[in-house]
């Protein structure tokens, strides 16, 4: 595959796909709407390359994705554009609908037509991936961990409408042979992070030495990934996976929320960066738990090991290290963020607005 469009592409996770197949040398076209957390800066070590472009445009309008395949003739399509945070699916879940639902349909309609125009080698070689999250299996108890063969059972708006994008998805490889593939992934960690997450929100704040929010007790639990490792294993389904499969991506990683926290904060004690042997941890602060909260998620990871041989390569403390050190390195990347979001908590109210 030579040329790829990515949907979703200045984003957290499509970015650091962008950069990658760039800097390899691939023609990426990148077309995102350019939400509060869709982000040029992302974008800017590859963005005076000649095998990249971008497209200003938003997936869920008519003719959007048309046009753009119409520009960049992809030899594969990887499906990222998604609103991602539960937090503001709570408080607002239509944005979520629109995009995650009906840009997926818009996206994978204009797929299937330029899919049924391709004569030959590049009909045969075309793939689109969809990438979803974990978070569609629902909640784990105390053991186990979600495979490809777990029951769908999303607890959050979010959830709910990744989940439903991906039975379209499915539902395009089965009713027309479009030549699909499914990935889920959990919770990715690393450089570029809109701040609303755990990670750079605990980095942020504890750099800055404002108070470190845990939700309820903390103990909820979350299998981490760095983004390096989750673009490695995508571009490995893409070029190894079976059509019409489902792999879920994984680095047998768990941990709970207080406990990324409280390494956050002993790293930043080591980092020492004001010189006064300050203690972060002191800083950690529990809040009202997120409604509906889900109590654990991990992943099994065996299919993608044993049939495509990927393995993740980063291991946890090693990357939330780099990880901290690229947040203190980019401050101006952060200080541009921060008329987009104030850090203030989402996700509180009971229900929808009317």
């Amino acid at each position: 595959m030579t040329r790829y469009l990515i949907t979703g592409g200045a984003g957290f996770i499509g970015s650091a796909m962008v950069r990658r197949l760039v800097a390899e040398g691939a023609e990426v076209t990148v077309i995102d709407k350019l939400t509060y957390a869709g982000n040029l800066d992302n974008l800017e070590p590859i963005a005076d390359q000649d095998n990249y472009r971008f497209i200003k445009a938003d997936i869920a309008e008519d003719g959007a994705m048309t046009a753009a395949i119409h520009a960049c003739r992809p030899d594969c399509v990887v499906h990222f554009a998604a609103e991602s945070h539960v937090d503001r699916s709570i408080d607002g879940p239509e944005p979520f609908i629109q995009t995650n639902v009906v840009g997926s349909l818009r996206v994978l309609q204009a797929a299937l037509a330029h899919w049924q125009n391709l004569d030959g080698v590049a009909k045969a070689d075309f793939r689109l991936l969809h990438v979803s999250t974990d978070e569609v299996y629902g909640s784990l108890g105390a053991t186990g961990a979600f495979n490809e063969d777990s029951p769908y059972r999303p607890n959050s708006p979010y959830a709910a409408s990744k989940a439903s994008a991906d039975h379209l998805a499915r539902a395009f490889h089965r009713t027309y042979g479009l030549p699909v593939l499914v990935s889920n992934c959990g919770n990715n960690y690393g450089p570029y992070q809109f701040p609303e997450k755990l990670i750079p929100l605990m980095i942020l704040n504890g750099r800055e030495r404002k108070k470190l929010p845990v939700y309820g007790a903390g103990d909820n639990v979350r299998d981490w990934i760095h983004v390096d490792d989750h673009v490695a294993a995508l571009l490995c389904v893409l070029q190894q996976g079976d059509v019409g499969e489902t792999y879920l991506i994984g680095a047998r990683c768990q941990a709970s929320n207080r406990d990324i926290v409280e390494r956050i904060c002993a790293v930043l004690d080591d980092r020492d960066d004001q010189g006064d042997g300050f203690c972060h941890a002191q800083l950690m602060q529990s809040v009202d738990d997120r409604p509906g909260h889900d109590f654990r998620y991990a992943i099994d990871p065996t299919k993608i090991e044993r049939q495509l041989g990927w393995s993740p390569t980063i291991e946890f403390q090693a990357g939330l290290e780099t990880t901290v050190a690229w947040y203190a390195d980019n401050a101006d990347w952060c200080r541009r963020l921060a008329d987009r979001y104030d850090r203030r908590r989402l996700g509180l109210a009971a229900g929808a607005p009317a």
